[in-house]
């Protein structure tokens, strides 16, 4: 197992909630008779129910800190710093990032999921620690 199979592990997980927003995106809009065409601007659908509003809040969740994640999973892969505590930290971080989710999603309890978030944070702090350290050392 290198660095890239947490990576996978992440794009994966955001697939899931990619179809979990769909699955629950479109039945609420046709519920409230929302015309796709009038989501054209994002604020238009602030009317749909909260269950439906977390999911895509996630998604899009999903693409933000989690870049970094991405750049300093390949990074350390790259220049060989992908070494077993690496590996561990980053399916640290993956696992921090599905709770993450879950925490918006289902449990909706924004301290919980802040704590969350905060770990994540520290985590990729570590990695990215990690790796100028060994650059230093060269």
């Amino acid at each position: 197992m290198t660095m890239l199979t947490p990576v996978l592990a992440l794009i994966v997980w955001t697939l899931i909630v990619w179809i979990w927003m769909y699955a629950t995106r479109i039945p609420a809009m046709q519920k409230a008779k929302i015309d796709p065409q009038d989501a054209i601007h994002p604020g238009s659908l602030s009317t749909l129910p909260s269950e439906a509003r977390v999911v895509a809040d996630n998604y899009n969740h999903l693409h933000e800190q989690p870049t970094l994640f991405y750049a300093l999973a390949i990074y350390s892969f790259l220049v060989g710093v992908g070494d077993p505590l690496n590996v561990w930290l980053a399916w640290g971080y993956v696992a921090a990032r599905v709770a993450h989710s879950l925490a918006q999603i289902v449990i909706k309890k924004v301290p919980l999921r802040f704590f969350i978030f905060a770990a994540g944070s520290v985590i990729l702090m570590i990695i990215a620690a990690r790796n100028v350290i060994a650059l230093l050392a060269v």
